[in-house]
Order: C-alpha cells, then sequence, then structure tokens
C-alpha cells in the first residue's frame, strides 16, 4: 500500500500488527473472556436492506432474495450501526478515554518527505523513527516547489499560522510563479555545490551543510494505534501547515484500511 504525495512524496505501508480484535481482547484481559466476536453487518432497521427486499431475516444469506440480489455485497455494507458485538465494547473504549487497548496494535510506514516536514513530524515523540542520513549517503536530488495553487492557498490571509510579515503585498499568482522559479535556480546551486564539495573531497557530513530543508529525505516510523490516532488529531487539523496534513491522510487511509473499526470511531469523533 503506497500513497504518492507532493511531487516527490509518498507514504508506504511497511507492516502493521494488531487489530480491531486485539483491542477488545487485550480490554478484556481483567474477565478472561477474549474476544466474543463482532455483531450482525446490519440490524433489521437498515433502511438499505429493506429497500432491497420486504424480508426482516437477522441472516441475510438465509433471506429468500439473497440468490436474487446481484449487488448483494454492496447491501450488507450498509451504514447503520449494529447493536449487539464487540463493537459496544470497543465503542466504549474509545468513548471513555480507555486508550491503553489502542496500544495493542499498530504500523510501521516508510516516508519520503521534505526534510521541513519530518521536523514537525519529530516532535511526536511517541513514535519511533530511522531517517536516512547525509552523514553516510548522498541525499537524492529531489526537492519540493510548491505549486502555484498550494501557493496561493492563504492569500486571503484566512490562516493566521501561514500568514505572512507585517506590511507584505498581497501575494499574486505571477509572483507565486516567479517564487517558483527562483527556488527551482536556488535548488540547483545548492545542489551544484553539494556535489562539487563532494567531490573535492569534503566529508559528506559537511557538504549537506547546503542543503535545505525543502530537499526530500525518506525514513521510517513506527508507533502503536493509540499514538498514530494522536499524531492524525494535531496533524489532519485544519490548522495544521498543508503538507504534513496530506502525509497525514494518507496514514489515516492505512489505519482505515486495517483497523477499520477503530478508524470509525476516530473519524466520528472529528
Amino acid at each position: 500500500m503506497k500513497t504518492a504525495l507532493l511531487d516527490h512524496g509518498y507514504v508506504k505501508l511497511v507492516e502493521w500488527w494488531g487489530g480491531d480484535e486485539r483491542i477488545v481482547e487485550a480490554a478484556r484481559m481483567s474477565t478472561a473472556k477474549g474476544f466474543q466476536g463482532w455483531g450482525p453487518i446490519h440490524d433489521k432497521a437498515c433502511n438499505s436492506v429493506v429497500m432491497a427486499c420486504d424480508c426482516y431475516s437477522d441472516d441475510c444469506t438465509k433471506c429468500s432474495h439473497y440468490p436474487a440480489l446481484p449487488n448483494y455485497a454492496e447491501l450488507i455494507a450498509c451504514n447503520c450501526t449494529p447493536t449487539s458485538g464487540d463493537e459496544k465494547l470497543l465503542a466504549y473504549l474509545w468513548h471513555n478515554h480507555h486508550a491503553t487497548p489502542f496500544e495493542m496494535a499498530g504500523m510501521t510506514i516508510e516516508v519520503q518527505a521534505p526534510i521541513f516536514v519530518f521536523r514537525e513530524w519529530h516532535r511526536h515523540r511517541t513514535q519511533s523513527y530511522n531517517e536516512l542520513s547525509a552523514r553516510y549517503t548522498p541525499l537524492p536530488d529531489l526537492n519540493y516547489v510548491p505549486t502555484v495553487e498550494r501557493l496561493m492557498i492563504n492569500a486571503g490571509g484566512t490562516n493566521k499560522q501561514a500568514g505572512t510579515v507585517a506590511g507584505a503585498e498581497t501575494l499574486s499568482e505571477d509572483w507565486a510563479n516567479v517564487f517558483r522559479q527562483k527556488l527551482q535556480r536556488e535548488y540547483d546551486m545548492c545542489e551544484g555545490l553539494y556535489q562539487d564539495a563532494l567531490s573535492a573531497g569534503v566529508p559528506k557530513e559537511l557538504a549537506r551543510l547546503i542543503v535545505p530543508v525543502g530537499r526530500y529525505s525518506r525514513m521510517r516510523a513506527s508507533a502503536n494505534l493509540r499514538n498514530w490516532l494522536a499524531f492524525l488529531t494535531l496533524r489532519m487539523a485544519p490548522n495544521a501547515q498543508w503538507e504534513i496534513r496530506q502525509y497525514a491522510s494518507a496514514v489515516g487511509e492505512m489505519i482505515a484500511a486495517k483497523f477499520p473499526r477503530a478508524w470509525e470511531l476516530f473519524a466520528a469523533a472529528k
């Protein structure tokens, strides 16, 4: 599972462990009951099923209309809330902030992002990180150039955290294009000096001094589910910087795929 981001970035799922069931099992250690099972996919009041047929079976596979419904797979994926099963306990844990069972699942991802994104990401000290080191290997010549649309997002000054300096003019699309061109020239100049320094025998750990924070780096990040969701709470928020929000959204999609019931609770609370 891999998602391309920005102009050269990505998030890739490396591995994941546990699952919604493991969260329930951890919570039930005190009673030694373990995971009992999820409830029915839908209840009798599900309008999607009633619209398709008039039966009210608790088990759709026993419905006399079942073999004749070509879209049956879609019908059982309806949006009603199950009324029984361990999803009730999972919801109780989430809504009452019993967070430790959510530490029994997690995932490791690989990320390629501009260095300034990593500087924000690494503030989340509950994750484990290992990043590509320019002390040991030259960084790839990949640099982030924001689009004109990205540069113009806050041209009206709606986000104070992304505001301009006092007395600055309102950014125009023409100047946004000028900035992009000049930024690329500076990237090219920095890369030229970087490569010249490496060729001249400057140690890699010092040649990297010219590398800007717009340069792409790579890392692996690992955390349990509780701390991934805490990361997303901050980094998917509207006042987070746009670039890291893109990465957070991609992480959220991976969590939704691997821990769908926990994700549903998280998303409903946002």
